[in-house]
């Protein structure tokens, strides 16, 4: 009877162990499809234009040739673009972050005239395309003066994310316990004290999120900066991509390859560095409301 029994138990066993190597082997798949493309972009930014053209492109590099970002960075202009990407971005979270704040704790735990009305004013933004607010943008900029101006992108910058950026809060916003405000109220905080203090600190993944998702996507713009930026000073790292090979050369891969390496490295490393507060910010929201 032990014998027997035991059968159907180690069938049981070896299903299981298959399956476990299966889904292994899937997920080493999965993997290797994701960082392939990056190991070939850092490998190839390496390349001298001669491995390039006598060597296949999956071919390891011969020696790391630090000159093309030598090039990349001075001939090419990329420390211009991304100075001025660094900069515009970091003064864009900033204003992003304090407005959808204050903005999301208005809408969800203040209670005033006209607030379903900013509610959905605000969820309405989200829906805009981009595209169509190019032409208004650059005859309103080109008739104020902000057109090829730093200000005038970094104003966009901060328009165009407030609306998401709210809708992201208030979610974490309506999880927040009014028990934790209202204590905070008969110990004789105002309202001011009680964002700063209590709320903000809690908040603490939920805005880091924010910071990470709309880093991307100002790091990442070439619509607003390619429409409202003229200046070859002025421009961010996704138009100085664009115009790269006019102005290096369409040839010299190596430094093509370089500079784009430059622009995906600090996304990289904001994410590997805030993954999983970003995690814990997206599904902490999802708790209630």
């Amino acid at each position: 009877m032990t014998t027997v029994a035991a059968k159907p138990e180690n069938k049981a066993r070896k299903k299981v162990r298959v399956r476990n190597v299966l889904i292994a082997i899937v997920i080493l798949l999965v993997v290797l499809i994701d960082l392939y493309p990056l190991f070939f972009m850092y490998s190839a930014s390496f390349k001298t234009n001669n491995e390039f053209v006598t060597n296949p492109a999956y071919a390891f590099n011969q020696s790391l040739h630090w000159q093309n970002y030598v090039d990349s960075w001075t001939r090419g202009n990329m420390g211009v673009f991304f100075t001025n990407s660094l900069l515009n971005t970091s003064v864009s979270l900033v204003f992003i972050t304090l407005f959808s704040l204050t903005i999301s704790f208005a809408l969800i735990k203040m209670e005033w005239k006209g607030r379903k009305f900013f509610s959905q004013y605000f969820a309405f933004g989200i829906m805009v395309p981009v595209a169509t607010t190019l032409i208004p943008l650059f005859v309103i900029y080109n008739n104020s003066g902000l057109y090829n101006t730093r200000l005038g992108l970094i104003l966009v910058y901060i328009a165009s994310a407030i609306s998401f950026s709210v809708y992201l809060l208030s979610g974490y916003m309506r999880a927040l316990p009014d028990e934790i405000l209202e204590a905070s109220v008969i110990d004789g905080c105002n309202i001011y004290t009680m964002m700063w203090h209590i709320v903000a600190p809690l908040m603490k993944n939920a805005l880091i999120t924010v910071v990470v998702i709309q880093f991307f996507f100002k790091w990442n713009d070439l619509l607003y900066s390619m429409t409202l930026i003229s200046s070859s000073s002025l421009k961010t790292m996704q138009t100085g991509l664009l115009y790269f090979s006019d102005e290096f050369g369409s040839k010299n891969w190596g430094a093509i390859f370089a500079s784009v390496s430059i622009s995906v490295t600090p996304m990289l490393l904001m994410y590997l560095l805030l993954n999983k507060m970003v995690i814990e910010g997206m599904t902490a929201g999802a708790i209630k409301g």
